[in-house]
């Protein structure tokens, strides 16, 4: 039956989401369970894309990636792809009606990270940060508003904003693995070598920048289905953040963060305190 591969489909996004991103994971759970599926299916899609450029080191990345993309685009035109992660991405994808253009941003920020290695230019990093992240949180929305256009084009500047300011975070959290095992460094006219305070604070204040917009013009905006589970991951990022502020900046390339699970529960039980007494 075709139900019983769609559903094994299903759960393979799933699966992926839970054995890649425990915080994420997390999120995803406080979803309407109406919503999660198509989110599970969009991170799953991601994930595996994002592993063939930052993991697959013993294997041709561009090859791979020359492979994903070629098969996601005939399980789009097709509706089906023995690829389960593809097969249930592209459901998601003509559900919801989430344009090429997201997905061709995306992909094309993933190929630059097959040869990219600098960004010069606040262009060239807008642009990237654009296809990794803020396509990524477009796609949600479009799941979030379930087809609602005026909801859509109210919150999508939120929506990249927020997108924007967890993909800095990340940035800034990996600057060691990137910049030394991979040999990266997105932050356009920063010396990640000699990183100093005023750089990075430079930084921190555009990613609060982001983090303000993206809470008071889309998370407490949206539909009920997904606000809970938006904040908690909002809250997740904005502690990482906290955290990489007290690093003194000579620091921050030997010091690799992380949210213990205790904190997490905390942070949980207190964003469903606020939650509930309709705080947020």
């Amino acid at each position: 039956m075709k139900e019983l591969f769609d559903q094994t489909s299903h759960n393979c996004s799933k699966l992926v989401t839970k054995s890649y991103s425990t915080s994420f994971s997390l999120a995803v759970n406080m979803l309407s369970p109406s919503i999660r599926t198509d989110i599970y299916n969009i991170y799953g899609f991601v994930r595996f894309a994002d592993e063939i450029v930052d993991t697959f080191h013993d294997y041709d990345k561009e090859v791979l990636m020359a492979n994903f993309e070629r098969d996601y685009y005939l399980a789009k035109e097709q509706g089906i792809s023995l690829n389960p992660i593809l097969n249930s991405f592209q459901q998601t994808v003509n559900k919801y009606k989430i344009s090429n253009d997201m997905v061709q941003a995306f992909l094309k920020s993933m190929k630059a990270d097959l040869h990219k290695t600098e960004y010069q230019t606040k262009a060239e990093y807008d642009e990237y940060i654009y296809g990794s992240a803020d396509v990524v949180g477009l796609m949600c929305l479009k799941v979030f508003v379930n087809g609602d256009d005026d909801k859509y084009n109210e919150l999508k500047d939120a929506a990249m904003r927020l997108g924007s300011a967890f993909q800095k975070v990340n940035f800034l959290r990996d600057l060691k693995a990137d910049y030394e095992d991979l040999n990266r460094s997105y932050f356009p006219n920063v010396d990640l070598g000699q990183l100093n305070a005023a750089s990075k604070q430079i930084i921190i204040d555009e990613i609060e920048a982001d983090f303000d917009y993206a809470y008071t013009e889309g998370i407490l905006k949206l539909p009920v289905e997904a606000k809970f589970g938006v904040y908690m991951a909002y809250r997740y990022y904005r502690r990482l953040l906290k955290k990489l502020k007290s690093i003194p900046s000579e620091k921050i390339m030997d010091t690799r963060i992380r949210i213990s699970d205790p904190m997490k529960i905390n942070l949980l039980a207190r964003s469903y305190v606020k939650y509930k007494l309709n705080i947020i």
